[in-house]
């Protein structure tokens, strides 16, 4: 059996593990590894031994927050899809490093702020380890989960810098609900009410996805943003020296990359595509520089769509993006 479900005792409801069937095949000769035969999966419920350099994925099966957002749902397959795409990557890391999977966290129907929460929990748990949390989303949504997780672990007092590579601020005022559109409004509400940093800097914006008053909005929170137009023509060493600039002042960073930010040609599997978008080679050397900072302390990789995706490209692409933060980072 090739999947099986075990019940965490932290949140029964809305925290299932499972042996993702990709990471299980052949072997190929001692120095022919690839990732699914290194990987170790971990469960939740029980304690694992903690190592320096650890890695530990963990997905969250939602796409509720897209659907309140009336975007194109099938987020939630994401994390199996990205797993699937990962599993037969080469292994070139180093022998000290482990890579741990600890299986997804579900939303149960409509409840996105429950499974938010145990999202949260579980990130809590694994930062505890000085591990680095990866989390396979799901749809945008999954950002405030995530971001309550690291306040959770890190307190109020923490100075953690928001890295959003996206192509909307998602500033959104939560007028019927929290949704996709709303986490960073969300986390800029969440430090006014408890006197904490709102330091919030986004790569990517496109112009025409995001109104006037979105616009108005990232500026009263004084979030540092740059479009999709300026990064076209300013010189890749403006753009690093500006990112080097905000690493600088943070205590921890958390990245989260929306893979809508990418052009359609490259991402054409996630809820809302992207004309004139991001090219992925514009983006590796931004995560080159956030996973060698030392101050990387969760990423989350969302908004994969594999009911539109097209030759597994938007979940490959997505794979390797992960695949380059974590040989950066180890």
């Amino acid at each position: 059996m090739d999947r099986f479900i075990k019940q965490n005792a932290l949140d029964t409801e809305n925290y299932k593990w499972m042996a993702p069937s990709p990471w299980t095949g052949r072997m190929d000769g001692s120095d022919d590894v690839r990732l699914h035969q290194r990987i170790r999966l971990v469960d939740m419920a029980s304690e694992w031994e903690s190592e320096e350099r650890q890695a530990v994925l963990l997905g969250f099966g939602c796409e509720e927050g897209v659907r309140r957002n009336q975007g194109r749902v099938g987020a939630a397959e994401g994390p199996k899809a990205l797993r699937k795409a990962m599993a037969s990557m080469a292994w070139h890391f180093d022998s000290d490093f482990q890579l741990l999977d600890a299986g997804d966290v579900f939303c149960d129907g409509e409840k996105l702020e429950v499974a938010q929460q145990a999202l949260a929990d579980h990130l809590d748990m694994i930062l505890t380890k000085k591990a680095l949390p990866i989390v396979l989303g799901g749809g945008h949504e999954t950002a405030w989960g995530s971001y309550l997780g690291l306040r959770q672990a890190y307190g109020s007092a923490a100075k953690i810098g928001i890295l959003n590579i996206d192509a909307h601020f998602d500033l959104r005022l939560p007028e019927k609900g929290p949704n996709s559109g709303t986490p960073f409004w969300q986390m800029a509400d969440w430090c006014q009410q408890q006197g904490a940093d709102f330091d919030y800097c986004c790569l990517g914006i496109n112009p025409a996805g995001n109104t006037s008053s979105l616009f108005d909005r990232a500026r009263e929170l004084n979030v540092d943003f740059i479009t999709t137009d300026e990064l076209g023509r300013s010189p890749k060493e403006v753009i690093l020296q500006r990112l080097k600039a905000f690493i600088e002042r943070q205590d921890y960073l958390y990245l989260t990359i929306d893979l809508d930010a990418f052009d359609a040609a490259f991402a054409p599997g996630v809820s809302a595509p992207a004309s004139l978008g991001l090219s992925p080679q514009m983006v590796l050397p931004w995560l080159e520089l956030i996973a060698a900072s030392g101050k990387l302390s969760l990423c989350d990789l969302c908004e994969l769509n594999p009911t539109y995706d097209l030759d597994q490209r938007t979940a490959k692409l997505g794979a390797s993006l992960l695949y380059r933060i974590l040989m950066h980072w180890q």
